[in-house]
């Protein structure tokens, strides 16, 4: 048992799809998490910009005495992950390398379509490790560098979003996938308009196979910890808490540092 806090970071709102399901498991844990607004989006910035941002936020949590870290930011488990992991003296927790085994065993997944950020199609991150556990399956990766943006924008152009959705959608669907993995933290909150094109049930949130395997191999905290909760952003404090309703319900300003 260690009560120390966990650290989540996403580039923006998007990764509290991901705190809000282990909030909601393992209500016990001390938690804090940092969106790096002033940096957002990291779906197109280079290998060396988000290693220094990866470096940047695991030295503020290191302050904070975390036991681990979680990287609610694929396109960050893509590009920083290996080369930051052995830095560190907690344990940190990469979304897509995290997922990759589970997806691969999955009955139904023959052929797999992944919608990413650019930075994590070019990194290749999703294919690569699943086809180490299944090199049988099929994969085709797209990029879709608007849909972080179309999710974080408050006041949101409907015809604009509905267009470029339908655009990848289309795409996707002539590899005629068994099943859609949601490459970006962001994504998810787009399935209104992603099932217009094919049923929710082909869809894969990885941060619901994510927060079931740290659930599982996280040295957890005891059962009459409260469970503190700590919020912190690079920028944009109240944009924040507004887009984060989507997500998960933030009653007060997080801290900029």
């Amino acid at each position: 048992m260690n009560n120390n806090p966990i650290g989540f970071f996403d580039s923006g709102v998007g990764g509290l799809s991901v705190y809000a399901r282990f909030r909601e498991i393992l209500p016990h844990e001390n938690t804090i998490y940092y969106g790096d607004l002033k940096n957002l989006p990291y779906g197109s910035k280079t290998k060396e910009q988000l290693v220094g941002y990866a470096r940047n936020i695991l030295d503020f949590f290191k302050t904070k005495n975390v036991k681990a870290v979680v990287i609610a930011c694929n396109t960050s488990s893509a590009l920083a992950y290996e080369i930051v992991k052995n830095e560190y003296d907690f344990e940190i927790y990469p979304i897509i390398q995290s997922c990759a085994k589970m997806i691969s065993t999955m009955n139904d997944a023959q052929r797999i379509g992944v919608f990413a950020t650019e930075g994590t199609v070019k990194s290749g991150a999703y294919k690569a490790e699943i086809l180490k556990y299944n090199p049988e399956i099929l994969i085709k990766e797209f990029a879709c560098p608007n849909w972080v943006s179309i999710v974080e924008t408050t006041n949101k152009d409907e015809d604009y979003a509905n267009d470029d959705i339908k655009k990848h959608m289309l795409e996707m669907l002539e590899f005629r996938p068994n099943k859609i993995i949601l490459g970006c933290t962001h994504y998810p909150y787009l399935i209104k308009y992603l099932s217009q094109y094919a049923p929710k049930e082909i869809f894969l949130d990885p941060a619901e196979i994510f927060v079931k395997y740290i659930s599982e191999n996280i040295n957890k905290s005891t059962q009459d910890n409260v469970g503190s909760e700590e919020f912190y952003v690079s920028a944009n404090p109240i944009d924040f808490v507004r887009n984060s309703k989507l997500f998960y319900d933030i009653k007060e300003l997080p801290n900029v540092i």
